[in-house]
This record gives structure tokens, sequence and C-alpha cells, in this order.
């Protein structure tokens, strides 16, 4: 047998390499999944260039999965846009925070059939560009100048959003009740507000352990600087100097009465009458706003807030300095206080003092009920983590986490916002009493500055831990209440 030459470009013969057996179904399934995992793992689902959708921001709030209208775009857009703007700076000037009024602004827009619109929100201003396909831009701005307690206005814009994204309520329709909800008056009279006022700093002041003679004390010192404060407004005196001359006239008033022996708790006096002078929905905003990437306009909240807590420290220290120069008696801010009363009376002084400020705040009446459970719950979580000693800084927070969570579950279900329930809840968490030994120690006490300092930024820790315990509660409680969400939309269609 004559080997061959092999011609030039032929394969060699490969009868002596190993052959390798066929792959069997199941290899054949292993290989193809490896391949997938394979290509997951290089490449994305989606483009990484892709536009976020702005309907995707709705995800998480009450009006996420929006009726959406597919009858093309609408001709008088502009009508539709001012509606949308008007909308946002009425729930500016009744205290939503940032992240709701964008949310809602997209959802109304979505919901009346407008496709192609950024939303841009700061400090003072909301701004819409709509921009749509071959067509002229509009975009138009809006400044929030004023601000005012109306939260029952504020739950009744919710409830119209509501109603807008289930479909159910057209624009027309949306402009008049929008108007008919701003010009509507204010549930409860200026006088039982101020009545209000009293009562809370009356009932405020047994919780933290002073008698019947401090609350009587507190109650006239309150419905004083109430009536000081509301003449000053009239006379356009900046908010600055209203809040600075508040604590100042019911913190002389306390150390006067402290020197003539009428009462022998004179910093529980002040704190009930400050209390209500912090901004407390001002700071549950900001520190929302920048939790959900809002930085400007949590930036000009935070400097506002700084503002008014510095108009209260700057009053409460005023009045030191004419104690000292008049030959005051001085106080020991030592001093502790025990509980004057039973539990179950703590309990009912709580709810009647968070109603009290519900009604400070105008909030609706069927909310008030409500909101009192809520505090009155965050009031026994606060007394069980200082059971457990837990601290006087985390024990507020921890609190705060409840009351945001159950303040969620408890709006959405009554139809109103968050932050309707949780500020009034929340404001019996804020350290009054450290703010006024701190202030007193800084002022009169010139040994003891660094402990002054301290006991300034410990407050200020227990006060920014509640507000973000608020937050985090909100944020805990979404999954929560999607089905809530879901029932308010089914309802409005049915109406």
């Amino acid at each position: 047998m004559t080997n061959r030459p092999e011609r030039p470009g032929s394969r060699p013969k490969t009868d002596g390499l190993p052959k390798t057996e066929p792959l069997t179904p199941a290899q054949l399934r292993q290989d193809a999944a490896a391949k997938r995992m394979l290509r997951r793992l290089v490449q994305g689902e989606n483009p990484p260039t892709a536009p976020l959708s702005i309907v995707d921001r709705l995800a998480g709030s009450p009006y996420a999965n929006p009726t959406i209208q597919v009858g093309g775009v609408d001709t008088s857009a502009r009508k539709t846009l001012d509606f949308a703007l008007h909308l946002a700076e009425t729930m500016f000037r009744y205290g939503a925070g940032a992240l709701e009024v964008e949310t809602s602004i997209i959802a109304v827009t979505a919901a009346l059939g407008l496709k192609n619109i950024e939303v841009d929100i700061t400090n003072q201003s909301v701004g819409i560009n709509y921009a749509p396909k071959d067509q002229t831009p509009i975009a138009l701005l809006r400044v929030v100048r004023s601000w005012t307690n109306n939260y029952a206005g504020l739950a009744k814009v919710h409830q119209l959003v509501t109603d807008i994204v289930a479909g159910g309520v057209g624009r027309d329709e949306a402009i008049r009740r929008l108007n008919e909800a701003i010009t509507s008056p204010k549930p409860y009279p200026r006088w039982m507000v101020t009545v209000a006022f009293g009562i809370f700093a009356a009932v405020f002041v047994g919780v933290l352990g002073g008698g019947p003679v401090s609350s009587v004390i507190a109650f006239v010192a309150n419905i004083g600087i109430s009536l000081l404060a509301r003449q000053l407004g009239r006379w356009r005196v900046p908010d600055f100097f209203i809040t600075a001359s508040c604590s100042f006239v019911v913190t002389m008033l306390a150390l006067l009465l402290w020197q003539l022996g009428l009462t022998t708790s004179p910093s529980i006096v002040v704190v009930g009458g400050i209390l209500l002078l912090l901004p407390t929905g001002r700071l549950v905003s900001s520190v929302q706003d920048a939790i959900n990437g809002f930085p400007v306009t949590a930036a000009g909240r935070f400097l506002s807030t700084l503002l008014t807590f510095g108009a209260i420290v700057a009053g409460i220290a005023v009045a030191f300095v004419v104690g000292e120069l008049t030959g005051l008696q001085r106080i020991d801010v030592t001093q502790t206080f025990p509980p004057a009363y039973d539990l179950w009376v703590l309990i009912l002084f709580v709810a009647a003092a968070v109603m009290a400020i519900g009604i400070t705040e105008q909030t609706t009446w069927k909310l008030l009920l409500p909101t009192a459970a809520v505090g009155v719950a965050g009031y026994l979580v606060l007394l069980g983590c200082g059971q457990l000693g837990i601290g006087d800084r985390f024990a507020p927070a921890m609190a705060a986490v409840v009351i945001g969570l159950l303040a969620r579950v408890v709006a959405l279900r009554m139809g109103a916002p968050q932050l309707v329930v949780a500020v009034p809840a929340a404001l019996i968490l804020l350290p009054g009493l450290t703010i006024f030994r701190s202030m007193y120690v800084l002022t009169v006490e010139e040994s003891e500055v660094l402990a002054g300092a301290g006991g300034m930024l410990s407050a200020g820790a227990i006060v920014l831990g509640t507000a973000g315990g608020i937050v985090l509660g909100d944020v805990l409680a979404r999954p929560l209440t999607r089905s809530l969400a879901s029932n308010e939309r089914r309802r409005a269609r049915r109406r």
C-alpha cells in the first residue's frame, strides 16, 4: 500500500484523535442556562442610558399606577399646567413636603393626559416644563410667598389628587374643587385656636411633672403670647421677632412668678410656653426633603427652622439677662420633677395635648381622635424605651418611628397625607426642657458654658432624631399601605 502525498490545502486525517460523545438533552439545557446566566452578568436588562419615565417617581406614593388618559394630548395644555401649579402652590402653603408636591403634580398631569412633563422644585418655587414632540414647549414657574396652618385644607387637596388619579374627576371639576378648598373657612375659629394654645400648655405641664398651679399659669401665659403673636402679625413684624418676643414674655413671666413664690417649677412653665413655638412641621418636612433627594428645598427649610430656634433661644437669653440685671432669684435648673399624676391621667393629658395641637394646626375634626391615639401610642413607646434604659436621645427617635408608621396608616385610611397626623402626634417628643436648661446655663452660669453647649447639641440631636424617625416610619409603612391607596382610588371611582 503506497502513501499518497497530501494535496496542498487538504485537512490532515484525524482518525487517531479521541472522539467526543454527543451532549445529552440535560447537558444541552444546562449549557443554555449557563449562557443565559453569563449574558445577564455582563449585560443589563435595560440600556444603561435609557431615560427614567417620570411616572415611575410615583412608586411608593399613594398615587402609584394612576389612571392615564389615552385620547391624545390635551389641546388646552396651558390650562392644565396652570391648575397643576396652583395645586402645588396650595400644598406648599399648607405645609406639604417637596416629594408629596412632586408626586401630586406628576400624577395629576398624567391623569389629565399630559406627557413629556418635567418638574423642578426649590425652597419657594415650583417649575413645570412641558415639551411635547414637534411642538413649542411651555415653561411655567410659581413662587410660594406665604404659609399658613391649614391641615384640613391639605387633606382636601390630598383627596382631590386621589380622585383625579382614580379617573373620576375632570379638569374643570378639579379646578372648582381646588378653589373651593382654598376659599372655604378653616375648621376652627380664632378664639378656639387661642384656647387650644392654653389647653395644650396646661396639660403638657402636667405631663412634665407640674402641679395644678403651674398648669393654670401655663394656660394663662400661652393665651397671652398667642394674642401677642397675633397682634404683632397685624403690625407686619417679621416672624423671627414675633417668636423671640413670645419666648421672652413667657420666660420673664415664669421668672417673676418664681420670685413671688407663686410657682415651684418655672422651667416647666417656660417649656409649656415655647413648645408650640417650635417649627415641628417645617423641621419634619426639611428632613423628609433631604432624605428624598431635594437638597435645595431641604436647605431652605433647615435655615428657616434654625432661625426659628434661634429666635426662641434669643428670647429666653434676653429674659435671663434682664432677670439678672433686675436682681431676680436664680432658678435651679438641675431640679427634677417626678410625675404628679397617675399613668392613666398622663395618658389622658397626652391625648388632650395632641388634640389641642391638632386644633391649632387646623386639622379636620374627624382626624383629632385618631391623631390623639397615635400620639398616645408614641408616648407609651417613649415610656417603655425609658424603662429599658435605651437613653434620652434614642428613645424619642424610636417613638417617632412608631408615630410615623402609624400616622401613614391612619392618614391614608382617613384620606389625608401622613404629615397631618404625624406632626401633632410627635410634638410631645421634643426636648423643650433640655433647651431651656441649656440656654439658662449658657446665659447665666458662666462657668458651665461647655455643659450648656453640650445640652444644646443634645437637644438638637433629639430634634433631628425625632424628625428622622417620623420619615423612617413613613418609609417602613409604605409596603403596608399599598392596598389602602388602591382601595381609596376604587372608592373614588365608585363615587
